[in-house]
């Protein structure tokens, strides 16, 4: 009997243990390999709608994203600035993708909710989920040795409520901007070496 359990604590159980962890190592290395958008699935086409918004981010419309705001640094959400948002407009979306990702178009980043008032986004919004899975914004992060992936920043104004609650998902989102009165975007590159 005492034989019997010290064979299963020295021997079955560590094999066990061992298994596992290399398993769970195994799952690590293909999620951080395939980047943004390597293992997941592709969001639809964000919706296309008249322009009139500004947005303005830290970086200029084309050019390279800070490292500050990337995999390659914090990964921290770069703040946005609206303007020019149209009077009628009930709520504004957020709405962040790679339309570059192996995998097809990846979203990064959706927040809705937002009143039509507010200047910084995603300032008295809800957050959606990323194709990540997460909620709230999963900073860029493309495989390694490829060329930049243009990730594209856009704000909808929108005359009527989504009515999402937290955590939608990033179809639901892109279905819910599908009416928007008006669009403003920035686009921003980034590539890791």
């Amino acid at each position: 009997m005492i034989a019997a359990a010290s064979f299963r604590s020295t021997v079955v159980a560590p094999r066990r243990a061992w298994s596992f962890a290399i398993g769970l190592a195994a799952c690590q290395i293909a999620l951080l390999a395939s980047g943004c958008g390597g293992a997941g699935t592709s969001a639809p086409t964000p919706p296309a709608a008249p322009g009139g918004l500004t947005l303005r981010a830290p970086f200029a419309n084309g050019a390279t994203i800070p490292t500050q705001y990337t995999c390659s640094g914090p990964g921290r959400h770069p703040a946005l600035v609206v303007q020019r948002v149209p009077p009628r407009a009930r709520e504004l979306g957020l709405l962040v993708t790679d339309p570059d990702a192996p995998s097809g178009t990846f979203v990064h980043w959706t927040a809705y909710g937002i009143p039509p008032e507010a200047t910084t986004l995603p300032d008295g919004g809800r957050e959606g989920r990323n194709t990540a899975g997460g909620r709230g914004w999963t900073p860029p992060c493309p495989p390694k040795g490829d060329p930049p992936h243009h990730y594209v920043f856009a704000v909808y104004a929108l005359a009527k409520p989504t009515g999402l609650g937290d955590g939608a998902t990033p179809d639901e989102v892109i279905d819910a901007l599908g009416d928007a009165i008006a669009r403003g975007q920035v686009t921003g590159r980034f590539a890791r070496r």
